[in-house]
């Protein structure tokens, strides 16, 4: 279980470094195409040759919206984003998705009254978020990259809230396989209609490698940690990788890749994070007291 944690916090913490560098050198539809189908071909085969139930007609139409709205309009994106945003700040942004997830609740599924500490946690989000693209005489990000990664986390919410109500395969393997192919397939079309495979540039061993790695590490062996634990913790207490990943995106970007941090952009993260915190410990302790 150690290990299993460890995946989730230190993997996908790692990826949005990785992808940074992998699109340095490739254009990113392709980029993140290529992971998601390479990553989801291989998840869907094994779990098909495991004896898993092919999907029926209206599972393959649910698994096709889930592969829309949580890879091609979120990673699309994200990996475009990164091309103009350091990766520390990519992942917090990345990292309002549980806040996002709980406003879409709201008016989507509209759950009752809205408890303060949701009111509060949401604001405090928000106001994170804002001090974060606050520019400063130092430092600016871009606004549209920024605001296009954001788009992509309010889709990757959506997706989330919409698949509760959809009849998916009973194999969670096997549903993410599929929906990752069929998005990862969509972000490869998209590439070719945009032009980007007629300008695939050379790429070195570092981008190989770092493209491997987000296959590999990021999609295979972390999601597979991520089903595991699912099925022997309680969402809630899985979800604590929400503000882990952000944590050591940023120290790697500072580290590693030589990302600057400001002081308005490390309050902009506190907010954030502790506005995850509040929501995801709010619905820890609701879980708790719920003998169900």
């Amino acid at each position: 279980m150690v290990l299993a944690f460890a995946a989730i916090y230190v993997l996908w913490g790692t990826t949005f470094l990785a992808i940074r560098i992998v699109v340095e050198e490739m254009p990113p539809l392709f980029a993140a195409g290529a992971r998601f189908f390479i990553a989801g071909v291989v998840l869907f085969g094994f779990m098909r040759l495991k004896g898993g139930a092919n999907p029926t007609p209206i599972q393959w139409r649910n698994l096709a919206i889930m592969g829309l709205t949580m890879f091609v309009a979120e990673y699309g994106p994200l990996f475009w984003g990164e091309k103009y945003v350091p990766s520390g700040i990519v992942s917090v942004l990345a990292a309002t998705i549980p806040l996002l997830t709980l406003v879409l609740e709201m008016l989507v599924l509209r759950e009752g009254k809205v408890p303060r500490i949701v009111v509060l946690a949401t604001l405090l989000g928000f106001a994170g978020v804002g001090v974060l693209l606050m520019p400063t005489g130092t430092q600016h990000f871009a606004l549209i990259p920024c605001l296009a990664i954001l788009a992509g986390s309010i889709s990757w919410s959506l997706g989330t809230v919409l698949s509760r109500s959809m009849e998916l395969p009973k194999s969670r393997p096997l549903t993410s396989g599929a929906t990752m192919m069929l998005g990862g397939g969509t972000l490869l079309l998209l590439s070719a209609a945009f032009g980007e495979l007629h300008t695939l540039p050379h790429i070195s061993l570092r981008g190989g490698l770092a493209l491997l790695y987000l296959i590999v590490c990021g999609s295979l062996l972390a999601f597979t940690a991520f089903i595991w634990l699912l099925s022997h913790l309680p969402a809630t207490r899985i979800s604590s990788y929400a503000y882990v990943n952000p944590v050591i995106a940023v120290a790697l970007g500072y580290f590693v890749a030589g990302e600057v941090i400001t002081p308005h952009a490390l309050l902009g993260t506190a907010l954030v994070l502790t506005s995850v915190f509040m929501i995801l410990r709010k619905d820890k302790v609701k879980a708790e007291d719920d003998p169900n």
